[in-house]
């Protein structure tokens, strides 16, 4: 009985040393398989059917909150004094997305046009699209600017030409107007006589080119061939690089196209995309850990560098000429008006440019971009573009409409392209991502436990077998002896 139970104390301390070393094993199997998975379930490949679907139609709802700057004292501005500016809104809009044209390439890339589409959401916005503003007319003082190298009399006419269509240098119209287009006499000779000159060819407007529009020709690689390279872009309208810039670095056509990245992010890692709005390729960098809901995430910001003008940051000598630092000059690829992108209230740019403009408070809270990514899977889960649209302004001889301008770079607008995961995608994605590892790590260690309490019982259980065992020996040994003696007595 001893002997058998012997046997089964060490069948169980083997299940213990097994389950020890499976769990063990498994340390280092584990994350091999998840690694595998997560290159299978992120590589775009129609047959992967849940994240091909989430890439071709973001299952995400998408924002876009515009924030008008009011300006409190036109006419004074026109006699030299600071612009003063109020912020109105936001007036927030819902970003309808949608892949198509889809083209999958036999090397291991694939082509799409992404299309937009906006409309208005009352219940989040702080006023309505019938909302009044007063923000600088760009066609007048845009165009005073591209135009004062011409000769004075050429200035004087042009002057006339905005008198006799009531073009002054201040716009007061409703946020639905200044958004999607009003309808101007000017702009209607413009297209007629000089088309092209302006970007729209009906209603003049500020997204008016943004609704029911497509991002441009993007073509990706799928990280079929290398998982590394899942989502870059190869080509942006059959284009390698563009050529709104002056070096070929500026030119370059870099990362993704601003929705996933490619997985398996360290805090060494950035996130370069291309952005069409902005004409070239921007690149945010890791700033801190984080969870959402529990789930981990990595932020990644844009450093003082991106706007940073050619004196401060050499290598963005290229998107010269240049103003102060934390602006980046779009003329050249926006008709050469004179338009500047920024940060919001010019957060992170030379403090010169909120001198210059009374009504700015720039925040990081509020103000500055990020971007939220699980690292393992390059998939962002809270998004926060924010950009800014100023005007270049000055007093230019000639055109009466400029007044005593001083020379200032005149915030117009900012707004925030924002979205994060919820409801139904984010149940999924709380259990892939935090809810299975949870387990098979609890697993491992429930293993190891086991394991040990199994040894260890099975261990004492043995000894006092064997004690046992010795015991029973002894006493059997003893047993002759006793006998012998008595016999010994009884004989004497």
């Amino acid at each position: 009985m001893a002997v058998n139970r012997s046997k089964v104390c060490v069948g169980f301390i083997v299940l213990g040393v097994l389950m020890i070393l499976f769990s063990i094993i498994f340390v280092f199997v584990g994350p091999i398989i998840i690694n595998n998975q997560v290159v299978k379930n992120t590589m775009i490949d129609s047959k992967n059917e849940l994240f091909y679907t989430m890439w071709k139609d973001l299952p995400v709802p998408f924002f876009m909150s515009v924030y008008f700057f009011d300006v409190l004292n036109p006419k004074e501005v026109l006699k030299g004094e600071k612009p003063m500016v109020e912020e109105r809104g936001p007036y927030v809009y819902r970003k309808h997305l949608q892949k198509e044209n889809i083209t999958f390439h036999p090397n291991s890339t694939v082509s799409f046009r992404e299309y937009r589409r906006y409309s208005f959401e009352p219940s989040m916005s702080v006023g309505n699209e019938s909302d009044v503003v007063t923000i600088p007319n760009l066609l007048v003082l845009g165009a005073a600017v591209m135009l004062e190298h011409l000769p004075y009399g050429v200035l004087f006419m042009i002057s006339s030409t905005f008198k006799l269509f009531k073009e002054g240098p201040f716009l007061t119209k409703t946020v639905g107007e200044l958004m999607w287009g009003y309808d101007s006499k000017l702009v209607d000779l413009l297209n007629k006589y000089l088309p092209g000159m302006l970007p729209t060819s009906g209603k003049f407007g500020l997204f008016v080119d943004f609704n029911n529009s497509n991002t441009g020709l993007f073509t990706v690689h799928t990280g079929k061939d290398d998982i590394r390279k899942v989502h870059r872009v190869d080509s942006w309208n059959g284009l390698k690089e563009v050529n709104y810039w002056r070096t070929p670095q500026c030119n370059m056509i870099n990362g993704t196209a601003g929705q996933m990245w490619p997985p398996f992010l360290t805090k060494q890692s950035t996130l370069p995309f291309y952005s069409p709005d902005a004409c070239r390729s921007l690149e945010l960098v890791y700033q801190r850990t984080g969870k959402m809901k529990g789930i981990p995430l990595y932020r990644f910001v844009a450093p003082k560098t991106m706007f940073a003008n050619g004196t401060d940051y050499a290598p963005n000598e290229g998107f010269c000429p240049c103003r102060q630092s934390g602006l980046l000059n779009v003329s050249s690829c926006r008709n050469n008006a004179p338009v500047f992108i920024s940060q919001p209230h010019f957060f992170n740019a030379d403090p010169v440019l909120q001198d210059y403009v009374l009504g700015l408070h720039p925040t990081e809270k509020d103000h500055g971009l990020f971007i939220d990514i699980h690292p393992l899977m390059g998939i962002p889960l809270n998004v926060s573009i924010r950009l800014q649209l100023n005007l270049y302004m000055k007093r230019v001889s000639g055109i009466t409409e400029t007044g005593k301008i001083s020379e200032v770079v005149m915030p117009v607008l900012w707004f925030a392209e924002s979205g994060y995961i919820d409801g139904p995608v984010f149940t999924m994605f709380h259990h892939n991502l935090v809810v299975l590892p949870a387990m098979m790590q609890y697993t491992q260690y429930t293993f190891i436990a086991l394991g040990l309490v199994i040894i260890t019982i099975a261990s004492l259980v043995l000894y006092k077998a064997k004690s046992e065992t010795r015991g029973s020996t002894a006493a059997e040994e003893r047993t002759p002896l006793l006998q012998d003696n008595t016999e010994r007595l009884t004989h004497t």
